[in-house]
């Protein structure tokens, strides 16, 4: 019963809903009583030969036309009562993935993919069925069980009604302990359920790399025992489940044979007549329906409480980046960085120290260095992803900790290393930050990401769907996709974290050419992040990062001309390329002759 309370928000909510299903029931309730009474009439006056046609047919008319008014009846609290529970899973997955959306990255790594989409959907259906059919069963139940008790002590005998309750008090024991236990097991059972799912998302997500590896076998091997695991956690749910109905029925066997033995007895000594026994036991297979529901309220109000619970445990969690209040002015400002340490959550190893930035509007900066030097830490740290443990980034002058989230990140367009594609097509996932925009100006944003004739050649052109995360497309495609995406949303500062990596040169030379220009022409910020150092010699300046901190920086006229890891660098790879070139025309050469 613990649920009821803590939704106790949503009823008070949607008062006047719930509120009318309640007289609706109760409505249903006395109406159910009649028929029971009028068919004792009926019998005792068969029985005595004082009924006539005339009365009979008056009688079974008023039974038929109760009959018809309960199931109009019926119809309208179910649309009343169900709508309501229906609007609150809207409301609680609007809740959820809002709150999901204001995470950061922190709480993704405490919790899985599957696992929050089991709590989505499956907890929130235990919830809401418990908001919508156990509210029935509770109101039904008490309404109609009180009532026929009053009418079966009042009108018939109060002695036959007390021995035939004497099963209750029992029943409602085992009810209440079964109830407990159900709560626990549920609890398990959909924990399992979560890691099944979690098992299930990883499988889909990685089948190219499964199949690659000739890992169907091992993997279907593991999602088996992970089943069969959930399945045992759910046989010891359904146990418990299990002992709710055999004790309904046993208690409502007792109460019918103390009821028989006992009217029988009083029928013989004249103390009950037939048609009143007879009225007895329909009022009694009344209680049928609020015994099998007070059982079947618990078991529905146990699930959605373990449900319930699960939910607020994730909707309790605050998030580690909490939004500022100040808002940022609407022109170009100047992007300073003085972080003194950084450490990501739950970690001892420093990722960032002693880093100092400047950049102005309309620079370019360049970010290189080994893998796992810190750049991916920086721009994560820009975009606010995390908060800083030393230090401050500020823009116009604000630090970004005071500053509005949705403000600061309206400035920002991102490219990340993994580019991610929605199951939509081009156009749309081009236009995802700008969903206004005209068809010329995707194609424009293409143009400029060099893809625009790449997405002339597919099957619909701008309207050819991508499939699932882009499946159909190349990593080269998917990457400069995602950079007409960004390019499209023309903000004050546009961040390439590796960005470029799965094109060749020849299009990176011309994609960084076509963002050159546009900088120059609209005072751009950019920030590059690359590992071939040929992205970066219009950078206005380079840092040269290794272990969190910079090592070397300045343009890159100045950087090759300096011993260290820069000038190594940029050799190797210019000799790389020119090795690369060479092979290229001797395998030319080779298919001519």
């Amino acid at each position: 019963m613990r649920l009821f309370s803590q939704i106790g928000w949503y009823f008070r909510q949607e008062w006047h809903r719930y509120l009318g299903a309640v007289l609706l029931l109760i409505m249903i309730a006395i109406l159910q009583l009649l028929p029971p009474k009028l068919v004792g009439i009926i019998v005792d006056g068969v029985a005595t030969k004082k009924i006539s046609i005339r009365i009979l047919i008056v009688w079974i008319v008023i039974i038929l036309s109760s009959a018809i008014i309960v199931y109009l009846l019926r119809y309208l609290w179910r649309v009343l009562l169900f709508g309501a529970s229906y609007k609150l899973a809207i409301e609680l997955r609007d809740n959820f993935y809002h709150h999901l959306s204001q995470q950061n990255p922190a709480f993704y790594l405490r919790h899985r993919t599957g696992d929050l989409m089991a709590r989505a959907t499956n907890d929130v259906d235990q919830v809401v069925f418990a908001a919508g059919e156990g509210v029935l069963t509770l109101v039904d139940s008490l309404v109609m069980g009180i009532l026929v008790i009053v009418v079966m002590s009042t009108q018939i005998n109060w002695q036959l009604t007390l021995l035939s309750l004497i099963p209750m008090p029992l029943m409602a024991v085992a009810i209440k302990y079964c109830g407990s236990q159900l709560h626990q097991r549920f609890t398990s059972a959909q924990a399992a359920f979560s890691k099944l799912n979690d098992q299930a998302q990883e499988s889909m997500t990685s089948i190219r790399m499964i199949k690659a590896f000739g890992l169907e076998d091992y993997q279907s091997k593991r999602f088996a025992e992970v089943a069969v695991q959930t399945g045992k956690e759910n046989m010891h749910a359904a146990r418990v489940n299990a002992y709710f109905n055999p004790t309904i029925y046993l208690a409502i066997g007792a109460s019918n044979l103390l009821a028989i033995s006992g009217g029988s007895w009083m029928v013989v000594n004249a103390t009950l007549t037939l048609g009143q026994l007879t009225s007895f036991m329909m009022y009694l297979g009344l209680m049928i329906w609020p015994m099998l529901a007070l059982a079947w309220m618990f078991n529905i109000v146990e699930r959605g409480s373990a449900a319930y619970g699960r939910i607020c445990t994730l909707l309790a969690e605050v998030p580690t980046v909490q939004d500022g209040t100040l808002s940022l002015p609407a022109s170009r400002g100047i992007l300073i960085a003085d972080i003194k340490e950084f450490h990501y959550p739950e970690s001892k190893v420093l990722a960032l120290n002693n880093f100092i930035l400047r950049l102005e509007p309309g620079q370019m900066l360049g970010l290189c260095g080994p893998t796992g030097a810190g750049k991916s830490t920086l721009l994560s740290l820009i975009q606010r992803k995390f908060d800083i443990d030393s230090g401050q980034i500020s823009y116009h002058g604000l630090p970004l900790r005071e500053v509005k989230l949705d403000d600061w990140r309206s400035r920002l367009s991102v490219v990340s290393q993994t580019s991610f594609l929605f199951s939509d097509n081009v156009a749309n996932n081009i236009s995802l930050g700008h969903p206004e925009a005209t068809q010329k100006q995707i194609e424009q944003a293409a143009q400029l990401a060099n893809v625009h004739e790449d997405i002339l050649r597919l099957p619909q052109g701008y309207q050819t769907e991508v499939g699932e995360r882009g499946i159909m497309l190349s990593g080269g495609q998917k990457q400069r996709i995602a950079i007409a995406r960004a390019l499209l949303l023309d903000t004050e500062i546009l961040i390439f974290d590796d960005a470029l990596s799965s094109v060749d040169a020849h299009t990176e030379n011309k994609i960084l050419n076509n963002l050159h220009h546009l900088r120059l022409r609209k005072d751009q910020t950019v920030i590059i992040s690359a590992h071939r150092l040929s992205a970066l010699t219009e950078a206005s300046e380079i840092l040269v990062m290794r272990q969190g901190h910079v090592i070397q920086r300045g343009e890159h006229v100045e950087l090759v001309t300096q011993p260290g890891w820069y000038r190594d660098m940029y050799r190797y790879q210019q000799l790389e390329a020119a090795l690369h070139e060479v092979s290229k025309c001797n395998e030319a050469l080779l298919g001519n002759e």
